[in-house]
C-alpha cells in the first residue's frame, strides 16, 4: 500500500528550464477553458460571492482542499493563499461564471513545477451536475494543464466513498495508484484514493 506516500506518487525531476517555463505559465494565467460563459482568477473581492457558492453542502462537503469551517474570512484567506501560490508558480484559483454573472463552478490547481505535475480540484453548481458538465469541464481543464502549463503528469485524489469522482477519473483513463492520507490546514486527515495520468496517456486516449 502507498498510504505514507505524498502526491504525486510519480516524481520525475525535470530540467530547470522546464520548471521555469511552468512557473511562468502559472504566473501569467488569467483564465481556464470552461463550459461556462467565462472564467477568471479569483480576487479578494470575490470572497462573499465564493462563500455563498460554497455554503451549499452539496458543493463543499466532498472537497477536502476547502477550509474546514467556511466563513467569509476563511474564504478570503483561501483566495489569498492561492494568490501567493500563483506568484511563485505553484497554484491557481479560477471562478467560472454563467451568462447572468453567477458562479457556476470553480477550479483549484496545485502545481509541482519541479516534477511538471499538477492536481485539479473544484466543483460545478448542483444544477449543472448530472448533465456531463463536470466531465466536460474536467476534460477542458486537463487539456489546458498539459497544453498551456506544460505539465507531464496530472495526479488526482478522492475520498474512498466519493463514487462520482471515481467514475469520472476511471472513465477518463486515469490509473489508480493506491491510497494516501490527505491533510487539511486544520490538522484533520482523510484517507484518499490516488489516480495519475501522463500527458502521453491522455493524448493517446483523447486526441486520436
Amino acid at each position: 500500500m502507498n498510504e505514507q506516500k505524498q502526491i504525486p506518487f510519480t516524481r520525475s525531476r525535470v530540467s530547470k528550464e522546464t520548471e521555469h517555463n511552468i512557473r511562468s505559465a502559472v504566473r501569467n494565467a488569467d483564465s481556464i477553458p470552461t463550459e461556462n460563459t467565462k472564467s477568471r482568477i479569483a480576487i479578494a473581492d470575490d470572497a462573499p460571492l465564493l462563500y455563498a457558492f460554497l455554503s451549499d453542502p452539496q458543493i463543499s462537503t466532498p472537497i477536502y482542499t476547502l477550509p474546514s469551517v467556511l466563513t467569509v474570512e476563511a474564504v478570503e484567506k483561501f483566495i489569498a493563499k492561492h494568490q501567493h501560490e500563483q506568484s511563485v508558480g505553484e497554484g491557481l484559483l479560477f471562478l467560472n461564471f454563467n451568462s447572468d454573472g453567477e458562479i457556476g463552478g470553480y477550479q483549484d490547481l496545485c502545481i509541482w513545477p519541479q516534477w511538471a505535475a499538477g492536481e485539479l480540484s473544484g466543483a460545478v453548481h448542483p444544477e449543472r451536475q448530472g448533465k456531463r458538465k463536470g466531465i466536460e469541464g474536467a476534460k477542458l481543464g486537463f487539456d489546458w494543464m498539459f497544453d498551456v502549463l506544460g505539465l507531464h503528469l496530472i495526479c488526482e485524489t478522492g475520498a474512498l466513498d466519493n463514487h462520482r469522482t471515481a467514475r469520472l477519473l476511471d472513465g477518463l483513463g486515469f490509473e489508480r495508484m493506491g491510497t494516501t492520507v490527505s491533510h487539511r490546514d486544520d490538522g484533520t486527515t482523510r484517507k484518499s484514493l490516488v489516480w495519475e495520468v501522463t500527458k502521453e496517456q491522455w493524448k493517446e486516449r483523447h486526441c486520436t
